[in-house]
């Protein structure tokens, strides 16, 4: 079972982490393997980096801190070699500290290997147990050390192909890795789909990533994601790619969330671009719990996009609402979570939002946002709201309720900070205070992404998880032997 982290902001998830594997024909990786992570240093903000290839030797710079902290002009230009992969990287259990940042790399007597992973494996705590018991040491307390371990062993004894599909078969969870085997890029999506994986191609090689964003920040094409179970080994002189189908499954488990909050808008993802996801999310949110008020605003930024479509249906439906921006987000105000006391975590919700005063006072206002996870927030910006003037502030929430904690990968409360655990919706509203609250619905969710329920990962909304966890109900029909809570705590 996943441990889980104590360093969380006050109310929401984050991130969880962005992979990235470049390889080109006749220049470096690191400068577009450094552009890539910019445009997706929105899912990493604790660690940074970067592992290429010459073709004669592997080069390697990881640090904790931002993209543009932690690599320099000088750093670029001694990573040598045109493949590569990167990662920016937000654990989710664990210190923060540079053992457990990413790429993880380590040398065999078959050669080089560098991976990153987006993901949490679910029984990485048996795998370690049975390669230490052959000899391996490890370094780190996190999953990704494990893959990298296990693939390793099997590169000994079997091709890269055969040897990746061993491994595949070995992990359970979720996971999208960008590996390097020497000058050899590879991208890897587990057989269930449930973090984002795609391929991009640029005028000279090929790209893979974990959003479309970062295929486009350096002008190149999306080709296509790759598809659940799916090995890519793009050609070291950035010519072409080979797929490889390792791995087959009656059910996907792509996570929702990924579109509702995760992702940038701009980004493609399972075919569907983010932002008119979540446009559509927010029309369905109208449709099942609209109420018209004078003013419809987000919670910046990623309460926009739901906030428009609302508005937007609301008005198709003939109700007169407008769509204001009526908080203004302060982005210079670090994380909450690194403030020591309670007091100081709520003034920092105060200085990273400020209401616009005329958008609201004297108006009745709905405020849009993705998610409500422990309640901090959505108090904080009701009594915000309200203080600026507004006559009534009602709630609407482009997600289901989040009652369970997730297991594969985002960072999540338990279920005894989450406030829809155990309590109603009606309880919710009383708690932050607001005139009504309402929640999207599950089957809207599955509607707009063309997906049946079974092809979701629905287990923080429904207590019931894509693979058996100790203690938690699967939705699978078909499933592994649980595994129990010794499992090694993700760090990606």
């Amino acid at each position: 079972m996943a441990h889980r982290r104590d360093h969380r902001s006050p109310d929401g998830m984050t991130e969880k982490c962005g992979v990235v594997g470049v390889s080109l024909a006749g220049r470096d990786a690191a400068r577009p393997l450094y552009y890539s992570l910019y445009a997706l240093q929105h899912r990493g903000q604790e660690s940074a980096g970067i592992v290429t290839h010459d073709g004669f030797q592997q080069h390697s710079r990881v640090e904790m801190g931002l993209v543009g902290d932690v690599f320099d002009a000088d750093d670029l230009d001694q990573l040598n070699g045109p493949t590569g992969i990167g990662h920016v990287r937000y654990p989710t259990s664990g210190g923060v500290n540079t053992c457990c940042a990413q790429p993880f790399s380590v040398s065999f007597k078959s050669g080089s290997l560098g991976l990153a992973h987006n993901g949490n494996l679910v029984n990485a705590a048996e795998i370690r147990s049975e390669l230490e018991a052959l000899g391996h040491a490890f370094t780190s307390n996190g999953d990704t050390e494990v893959i990298a371990h296990d693939l390793a062993r099997n590169l000994l004894e079997e091709d890269l192909v055969r040897a990746v599909k061993r491994t595949m078969g070995r992990i359970h969870g979720s996971y999208a890795l960008t590996i390097m085997h020497d000058d050899a890029v590879l991208g890897v999506r587990d057989p269930q789909g449930n973090r984002p994986l795609c391929i991009g191609e640029l005028d000279d090689g090929y790209v893979l990533a974990s959003e479309s964003a970062a295929i486009d920040t350096l002008d190149g094409t999306l080709v296509r994601d790759v598809r659940p179970g799916e090995l890519i080994v793009l050609a070291p002189d950035g010519s072409g790619f080979d797929s490889y189908q390792l791995l087959d499954r009656d059910d996907t488990a792509h996570c929702f969330f990924e579109h509702v909050y995760f992702a940038r808008p701009d980004s493609v993802i399972d075919d569907s671009l983010v932002y008119d996801v979540r446009r559509d999310l927010g029309g369905e949110l109208w449709a099942e719990t609209g109420i018209e008020t004078d003013v419809v605003m987000p919670v910046p930024d990623s309460g926009r996009s739901f906030a428009s479509g609302y508005a937007e249906a609301a008005n198709a439906d003939g109700a007169d609402v407008e769509f204001a921006e009526g908080l203004m987000k302060n982005r210079y105000v670090g994380r909450t979570f690194i403030m020591p006391t309670q007091d100081e975590r709520e003034r920092a919700v105060r200085l990273k939002l400020n209401p616009i005063k005329s958008t609201v006072e004297g108006k009745t206002v709905t405020i849009i946002d993705d998610s409500i996870v422990r309640g901090t927030t959505s108090t904080q910006l009701v009594d915000l709201i309200r203080e600026a003037g507004a006559e009534e502030v009602h709630v609407r929430i482009g997600a289901p309720p989040i009652v369970a904690p997730c297991y594969m990968g985002i960072d999540m409360a338990s279920r005894d900070e989450l406030i829809a655990a155990d309590k109603s919706t009606e309880e919710i509203r009383e708690m932050v205070e607001a005139d009504s609250l309402a929640y999207l619905s599950i089957d809207a969710i599955a509607d707009v992404l063309d997906r049946s329920h079974g092809d979701l990962c629905l287990g923080c909304v429904t207590g019931e998880y894509p693979y058996d966890i100790d203690g938690e109900r699967t939705d699978r029909e078909v499933s592994r032997p649980a595994v129990g809570s010794g499992s090694a705590p993700a760090d990606d």
